[in-house]
């Protein structure tokens, strides 16, 4: 077990530095000058001073070649220092600190939706023994999934908003304020978790052991509830950095049309005034939560399913009998 948790700590160090030094490339080798574009902030279109577009890049280390800028921004981000904004001087870690707090609330909130209406629509979907009803049932999450988040965004807007005047539009705060956001970032996701899970149900139904536990005479609630679930959650668990990842591209988004603070409209700033050191930052911000879902995601599957742990424990021991078995018969052919 010490073993496969280096190996997977180790394998999250190296998706860190690739996903660092894959975005200081991209976003370095981009066509704009970040500096002119904050010396000109007020969008005047007016000729920036020379002097003070030149001062700026000494100042951020932009007039140094590429490789010296890329191991001093390295060497300051395995120290924690990710820099400073080109347009407001404020250190990114500062920044996407600041922003941490509503994306948290938002997506936890939006997270509680899907996981409930996932598992929910997922349940009665393989509960149900009636045909017509369980394919209108499975047919939903491929609706959920192809509907653009922006769309499902504005129609909640026109309806709880403009016209039944139930929740704020724009900028609301606390719980009224974030059950819009968070519905509207929860149906993609909630989807994605009802897909997986009805198909992992499915499979798991037929398998011996659920034979087995229905013959015993439990109920096809119980045994769904008790034998079924935790052997069939474990695809959906697998898929919890792909679910990571779509909720906070869809924070974007969301932030940005319901005009809320957080990471996605600070990814969106950012991008569109090209300060680099805060895109880089919010790069290698996601790439750490990604990898620590993931790696939470792989300790946590022999507590879902035991037959994993044994596999693992017959591989490991599988090369040392083979290897006995072998000397065994070239010792009695011998």
């Amino acid at each position: 077990m010490a073993r496969y948790l280096v190996l997977r700590v180790l394998q999250a160090i190296w998706v860190l530095w690739a996903a660092f030094t894959i975005s200081f490339v991209v976003l370095f080798l981009l066509p704009a000058d970040p500096v002119s574009l904050a010396a000109d902030a007020g969008g005047a279109g007016t000729p920036v001073d020379k002097a003070a577009v030149a001062e700026l890049q000494a100042r951020y280390g932009l007039d140094r070649p590429l490789w010296d800028q890329y191991l001093t921004a390295l060497g300051h981000a395995v120290r924690g220092d990710l820099g400073h904004s080109i347009v407001t001087g404020q250190p990114v870690t500062r920044a996407i600190g600041d922003a941490i707090p509503a994306t948290l609330g938002l997506a936890g909130l939006a997270l509680l939706f899907a996981t409930v209406g996932g598992v929910a629509l997922a349940f009665a979907a393989t509960y149900t023994r009636r045909p017509w009803l369980r394919n209108s049932l499975a047919a939903l999450p491929s609706l959920g999934v192809s509907v653009p988040t922006f769309w499902t965004g504005l129609l909640l807007l026109q309806l709880f908003s403009f016209h039944w005047r139930l929740a704020p539009a724009f900028g609301g705060h606390g719980f009224t304020g974030t059950i819009l956001p968070a519905l509207t970032l929860a149906v993609p996701i909630g989807a994605v978790i009802a897909q997986v899970l009805a198909a992992g149900l499915e499979s798991t139904w037929r398998q011996p052991f659920v034979e087995v536990a229905l013959s015993k005479g439990g109920s096809r609630w119980w045994v769904q509830r008790t034998h079924v679930l935790r052997p069939a959650s474990v695809p959906t668990f697998t898929i919890a950095g792909v679910l990571v990842g779509n909720m906070l591209a869809g924070s974007v988004v969301v932030e940005t049309v319901f005009a809320r603070a957080g990471i996605g409209r600070l990814t969106q700033t950012s991008v569109m005034a090209q300060d680099i050191p805060v895109v880089q930052g919010i790069v290698v911000f996601t790439s750490l939560v990604f990898v620590s879902v993931n790696l939470a995601v792989d300790l946590l599957y022999p507590l879902l399913d035991p037959r994993i742990a044994d596999r693992s424990r017959r591989a490991a021991a599988e090369p040392a009998d083979f290897t006995d078995k072998t000397i065994e018969e070239v010792a009695v052919r011998a």
